[in-house]
Protein backbone atom coordinates (compact mmCIF):
# COMPACT_ATOMS: atom_id res chain seq x y z
CA UNK A 1 0.00 0.00 0.00
CA UNK A 2 1.38 3.62 -0.96
CA UNK A 3 1.99 5.78 2.23
CA UNK A 4 0.00 8.65 2.39
CA UNK A 5 1.82 12.16 1.51
CA UNK A 6 -1.39 14.20 1.75
CA UNK A 7 -4.75 14.17 3.30
CA UNK A 8 -7.50 16.46 2.54
CA UNK A 9 -11.69 15.96 4.17
CA UNK A 10 -14.49 16.92 1.98
CA UNK A 11 -17.44 17.68 3.82
CA UNK A 12 -20.96 18.22 2.18
CA UNK A 13 -22.75 21.35 3.44
CA UNK A 14 -25.85 20.57 5.89
CA UNK A 15 -29.58 20.27 4.92
CA UNK A 16 -30.43 23.15 2.87
CA UNK A 17 -33.96 25.16 2.26
CA UNK A 18 -33.60 23.12 -1.02
CA UNK A 19 -33.36 19.69 0.04
CA UNK A 20 -35.71 20.02 2.07
CA UNK A 21 -38.38 20.99 -0.25
CA UNK A 22 -38.60 24.65 -0.11
CA UNK A 23 -39.61 27.03 -2.79
CA UNK A 24 -36.96 27.84 -5.45
CA UNK A 25 -34.10 30.62 -4.67
CA UNK A 26 -30.78 31.95 -6.43
CA UNK A 27 -28.43 28.91 -6.05
CA UNK A 28 -25.63 31.23 -3.75
CA UNK A 29 -27.97 32.24 -1.55
CA UNK A 30 -29.64 28.77 -0.50
CA UNK A 31 -29.64 29.05 3.17
CA UNK A 32 -29.49 25.98 5.70
CA UNK A 33 -32.54 24.63 6.99
CA UNK A 34 -33.11 24.54 10.93
CA UNK A 35 -32.22 20.84 10.58
CA UNK A 36 -29.32 21.47 8.95
CA UNK A 37 -27.94 24.15 11.18
CA UNK A 38 -28.08 21.83 13.87
CA UNK A 39 -26.33 18.56 11.92
CA UNK A 40 -23.21 21.65 11.32
CA UNK A 41 -23.27 21.95 15.16
CA UNK A 42 -23.13 18.07 15.62
CA UNK A 43 -20.66 17.91 12.91
CA UNK A 44 -18.24 20.01 14.46
CA UNK A 45 -18.24 18.00 17.56
CA UNK A 46 -17.46 14.54 15.19
CA UNK A 47 -14.65 16.20 13.05
CA UNK A 48 -11.55 15.41 14.62
CA UNK A 49 -9.18 17.44 12.83
CA UNK A 50 -6.47 20.16 12.99
CA UNK A 51 -6.67 22.05 9.72
CA UNK A 52 -4.26 23.26 8.22
CA UNK A 53 -6.53 25.42 6.27
CA UNK A 54 -10.70 25.76 5.58
CA UNK A 55 -11.73 26.30 2.23
CA UNK A 56 -15.76 26.84 1.10
CA UNK A 57 -17.81 27.29 -1.60
CA UNK A 58 -18.84 30.45 -2.42
CA UNK A 59 -22.67 29.28 -1.44
CA UNK A 60 -24.07 30.15 1.65
CA UNK A 61 -24.89 27.18 2.75
CA UNK A 62 -21.28 25.38 2.61
CA UNK A 63 -20.52 28.54 4.38
CA UNK A 64 -23.00 28.39 7.22
CA UNK A 65 -22.21 24.37 7.77
CA UNK A 66 -18.24 25.48 8.20
CA UNK A 67 -18.75 27.94 10.35
CA UNK A 68 -19.33 26.06 13.73
CA UNK A 69 -16.02 23.56 12.74
CA UNK A 70 -14.05 26.84 12.41
CA UNK A 71 -14.89 28.51 15.74
CA UNK A 72 -14.10 25.41 17.00
CA UNK A 73 -10.77 25.05 15.74
CA UNK A 74 -9.98 28.75 15.78
CA UNK A 75 -9.88 28.75 12.19
CA UNK A 76 -11.13 31.53 9.19
CA UNK A 77 -12.91 29.69 6.17
CA UNK A 78 -11.21 30.93 2.97
CA UNK A 79 -13.44 30.84 0.23
CA UNK A 80 -12.67 28.81 -2.61
CA UNK A 81 -13.70 30.04 -5.97
CA UNK A 82 -13.80 26.59 -8.27
CA UNK A 83 -15.76 24.71 -5.17
CA UNK A 84 -19.41 25.78 -5.62
CA UNK A 85 -22.20 23.31 -6.57
CA UNK A 86 -23.25 22.88 -9.92
CA UNK A 87 -26.01 25.08 -11.17
CA UNK A 88 -27.68 23.07 -14.15
CA UNK A 89 -30.98 25.08 -14.21
CA UNK A 90 -31.68 28.59 -13.81
CA UNK A 91 -33.66 29.57 -10.59
CA UNK A 92 -35.56 31.87 -13.04
CA UNK A 93 -37.33 28.93 -14.66
CA UNK A 94 -38.13 27.23 -11.57
CA UNK A 95 -39.61 30.50 -10.03
CA UNK A 96 -42.39 29.57 -7.11
CA UNK A 97 -41.79 25.63 -7.44
CA UNK A 98 -41.17 23.62 -4.71
CA UNK A 99 -38.73 20.53 -4.52
CA UNK A 100 -41.41 17.82 -5.53
CA UNK A 101 -42.52 20.48 -8.54
CA UNK A 102 -38.56 20.82 -9.69
CA UNK A 103 -37.69 17.36 -9.67
CA UNK A 104 -39.23 16.22 -12.74
CA UNK A 105 -37.41 19.52 -14.63
CA UNK A 106 -34.25 18.23 -13.15
CA UNK A 107 -35.01 14.66 -14.28
CA UNK A 108 -35.60 15.66 -17.77
CA UNK A 109 -32.11 17.43 -17.48
CA UNK A 110 -30.48 14.54 -16.48
CA UNK A 111 -32.46 12.33 -18.65
CA UNK A 112 -31.71 14.17 -22.24
CA UNK A 113 -28.17 14.20 -21.20
CA UNK A 114 -26.57 17.03 -23.75
CA UNK A 115 -23.43 18.53 -21.92
CA UNK A 116 -23.30 21.54 -23.95
CA UNK A 117 -27.17 22.18 -23.41
CA UNK A 118 -27.45 25.95 -21.35
CA UNK A 119 -30.79 25.73 -18.97
CA UNK A 120 -31.20 29.60 -18.30
CA UNK A 121 -28.58 33.11 -18.34
CA UNK A 122 -28.05 31.60 -14.96
CA UNK A 123 -27.18 28.33 -15.43
CA UNK A 124 -24.04 26.47 -16.03
CA UNK A 125 -23.37 24.09 -18.88
CA UNK A 126 -22.70 20.76 -18.39
CA UNK A 127 -19.22 20.88 -20.04
CA UNK A 128 -18.59 23.97 -18.14
CA UNK A 129 -18.62 22.39 -14.38
CA UNK A 130 -16.71 19.45 -15.51
CA UNK A 131 -13.88 21.83 -16.88
CA UNK A 132 -14.18 23.59 -13.46
CA UNK A 133 -13.70 20.37 -11.53
CA UNK A 134 -11.15 19.63 -13.52
CA UNK A 135 -9.24 22.85 -12.41
CA UNK A 136 -9.50 22.02 -9.28
CA UNK A 137 -8.05 18.64 -9.82
CA UNK A 138 -4.93 20.18 -11.47
CA UNK A 139 -5.02 21.87 -8.19
CA UNK A 140 -5.37 19.09 -5.53
CA UNK A 141 -1.53 18.57 -5.40
CA UNK A 142 -0.69 21.60 -3.92
CA UNK A 143 -3.52 21.82 -1.49
CA UNK A 144 -1.87 21.28 2.13
CA UNK A 145 -1.59 18.78 4.02
CA UNK A 146 -5.20 18.15 6.55
CA UNK A 147 -6.82 20.76 5.21
CA UNK A 148 -10.55 20.96 4.82
CA UNK A 149 -12.95 21.58 2.38
CA UNK A 150 -16.49 22.73 2.27
CA UNK A 151 -18.61 22.02 -0.37
CA UNK A 152 -21.03 20.17 -2.58
CA UNK A 153 -22.83 16.65 -3.50
CA UNK A 154 -23.02 16.95 -7.29
CA UNK A 155 -19.19 18.41 -7.26
CA UNK A 156 -17.80 16.25 -5.04
CA UNK A 157 -19.06 12.93 -7.35
CA UNK A 158 -17.73 14.44 -10.15
CA UNK A 159 -14.48 15.02 -8.68
CA UNK A 160 -14.40 11.28 -7.64
CA UNK A 161 -15.64 9.88 -11.18
CA UNK A 162 -12.94 11.97 -12.68
CA UNK A 163 -10.48 10.78 -9.95
CA UNK A 164 -11.21 7.30 -11.34
CA UNK A 165 -10.04 8.65 -14.85
CA UNK A 166 -13.65 8.39 -16.16
CA UNK A 167 -14.67 11.36 -18.54
CA UNK A 168 -18.08 13.22 -18.08
CA UNK A 169 -17.91 15.25 -21.48
CA UNK A 170 -20.51 13.45 -24.11
CA UNK A 171 -23.58 12.50 -23.82
CA UNK A 172 -22.56 8.52 -22.61
CA UNK A 173 -20.79 10.00 -20.12
CA UNK A 174 -22.62 12.77 -18.80
CA UNK A 175 -25.53 10.00 -18.35
CA UNK A 176 -22.82 7.56 -16.47
CA UNK A 177 -21.59 9.72 -13.72
CA UNK A 178 -25.21 10.45 -12.86
CA UNK A 179 -26.10 6.96 -11.91
CA UNK A 180 -22.70 6.89 -10.43
CA UNK A 181 -23.51 9.96 -8.43
CA UNK A 182 -26.87 9.42 -7.30
CA UNK A 183 -25.53 6.23 -5.44
CA UNK A 184 -22.31 7.81 -4.02
CA UNK A 185 -22.85 7.80 -0.20
CA UNK A 186 -23.40 11.63 0.35
CA UNK A 187 -25.78 12.15 2.98
CA UNK A 188 -25.92 16.18 4.27
CA UNK A 189 -23.02 16.55 6.07
CA UNK A 190 -21.00 13.72 4.71
CA UNK A 191 -17.01 13.76 5.10
CA UNK A 192 -14.95 11.86 2.89
CA UNK A 193 -10.96 11.81 3.30
CA UNK A 194 -9.10 11.88 0.20
CA UNK A 195 -5.32 10.47 0.90
CA UNK A 196 -2.34 11.08 -1.95
CA UNK A 197 0.14 8.46 -2.48
CA UNK A 198 3.94 9.50 -3.43
CA UNK A 199 2.73 8.29 -7.00
CA UNK A 200 0.40 10.77 -6.73
CA UNK A 201 -2.53 8.44 -7.20
CA UNK A 202 -5.79 9.67 -5.31
CA UNK A 203 -8.25 7.26 -2.49
CA UNK A 204 -10.77 8.31 -0.64
CA UNK A 205 -12.81 6.90 2.36
CA UNK A 206 -16.08 7.60 4.29
CA UNK A 207 -16.11 8.55 7.67
CA UNK A 208 -18.90 6.13 8.86
CA UNK A 209 -18.61 7.40 12.29
CA UNK A 210 -19.46 11.13 11.47
CA UNK A 211 -22.27 10.18 8.94
CA UNK A 212 -24.46 8.21 11.37
CA UNK A 213 -23.90 10.58 14.25
CA UNK A 214 -25.37 13.73 12.30
CA UNK A 215 -27.60 11.20 10.86
CA UNK A 216 -29.30 11.10 14.62
CA UNK A 217 -29.50 14.41 14.54
CA UNK A 218 -33.24 15.49 14.81
CA UNK A 219 -34.99 18.86 16.17
CA UNK A 220 -36.68 19.19 19.33
CA UNK A 221 -40.15 19.64 18.79
CA UNK A 222 -41.37 18.62 15.46
CA UNK A 223 -39.93 14.66 15.67
CA UNK A 224 -37.84 14.18 13.14
CA UNK A 225 -35.77 12.30 12.82
CA UNK A 226 -32.98 11.29 9.79
CA UNK A 227 -31.68 7.36 10.10
CA UNK A 228 -28.51 7.02 8.34
CA UNK A 229 -30.53 5.07 5.82
CA UNK A 230 -33.28 7.60 4.97
CA UNK A 231 -30.83 10.45 4.76
CA UNK A 232 -28.80 8.79 1.50
CA UNK A 233 -32.37 9.52 -0.14
CA UNK A 234 -31.22 13.32 -0.82
CA UNK A 235 -27.64 12.59 -1.82
CA UNK A 236 -28.25 13.42 -5.20
CA UNK A 237 -29.18 16.86 -4.34
CA UNK A 238 -27.30 20.10 -3.96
Amino acid sequence: MQPTVTRIYFVRHGQSVANAGGVTMEHAAIPLSALGAAQATTLARFIEVCPSRVFVSKYARAQATARPFCEKVGHSAEVHPLLHEFSALDPAMLEGMTGEQRRPIANAYWQAGDPGARMGPQAETFLEFDARVAAFMSEMPRLPDQCVLFGHGIWFGLLCWKLLGFGADDSQGMKAFRRFQTSLPMPNCAVYALDRSATGSWSWQLDERTMRGVAAVRLPDDGSSEGAESALRDQGRG
